[in-house]
């Protein structure tokens, strides 16, 4: 029901082509799947994880609308390039792209070392491959065919509200997710007037990313109540919550916002307390 809820009074996509990283699970599988309910005519679902995303292209297709899984490593520039461009041949064209992708440093160090003084360089690397070179890169091979697009085409950015302030253990990912923020202001200049771009800042999401902390957890249940605790909203936010949020920007009915970054983070940013 809440899903619907969030869903229903949305303009639709109507006949849109979008391509989405990230795709496999999380908020990315919300979003692709929130697309075909809405009406988008084709789904490409990229991500390095093809089995997952297969899960979540037949979820697209149980909404009537077409996918097409693409296989990527999105730390090389080559199959960044051929993921666009078979997403565009495969659907004759583009009108959506979501840079959804995104790797925190803990996937690349002990969290341990996840400080600023002792982060592993590969890391560092790694995580500013995925979260900011390829938001470039996909944006710089799709922004031939959105603009070929008569279909009201647009970017939305997947950033975090670990770029607009200090959050501990992720240096990596706070600074690339700051600088998403500050790309999509400079693609929505680049790009004007034929391609919007915005982003998106979540808070801590129910995703298989936030849960694997949780589990990890001596104690799940702190830990859970320690990762909300600074939300006005006193729970984990909901992938499908972030997915409307998308769709709205991807919609024809956002047609006048552009280079504008939206908070959907529980009320984080809105105060600098926490609840015990």
């Amino acid at each position: 029901m809440g899903e619907e809820l969030i869903l229903a009074d949305l303009p639709q996509l109507d006949g849109k082509v979008a391509l989405v990283t990230g795709a496999a699970q999380g908020i990315g599988r919300a979003i692709a799947v929130a697309m075909a309910r809405q009406g988008a005519a084709a789904v490409a679902l990229a991500d390095r994880d093809e089995a997952s995303a297969a899960g979540t292209a037949d979820e697209v297709r149980a909404h009537g609308c077409a996918a097409e899984v693409i296989g990527v490593d999105l730390r090389d520039a080559t199959e960044v390039e051929a993921m666009v461009d078979r997403a565009a041949a495969t659907f004759g064209g583009l009108d959506v792209l979501v840079n959804n992708a995104g790797v925190i440093d803990t996937a690349f160090a002990p969290a341990g070392q996840c400080t600023v003084d002792q982060l592993p360089e590969a890391a560092w690397d790694a995580v500013h491959g995925v979260n900011l070179k390829a938001v470039w890169l996909t944006t710089k091979h799709a922004a031939p065919w959105l603009r070929r697009s008569r279909r009201g085409p647009s970017i939305v950015n997947g950033a975090s509200v670990s770029g607009l302030t200090g959050i501990e253990g992720g240096p990596a990912y706070g600074t690339t997710k700051a600088a998403v923020i500050h790309l999509t202001r400079l693609t929505a200049i680049d790009l004007a007037p034929d391609v919007r771009c915005n982003c998106i800042c979540p808070g801590i999401i129910e995703t298989p990313m936030a849960r694997a902390f949780i589990d990890a957890a001596e104690d799940p249940t702190a830990k859970a109540r320690q990762m909300t605790s600074e939300h006005l909203i006193t729970r984990l936010g909901r992938p499908e919550e972030i997915a409307g949020l998308a769709c709205y920007l991807a919609s024809d009915g956002a047609g006048f916002i552009t280079g504008a970054t939206f908070v959907a983070d529980g009320g984080v940013s809105a105060w600098r307390g926490h609840r015990e």
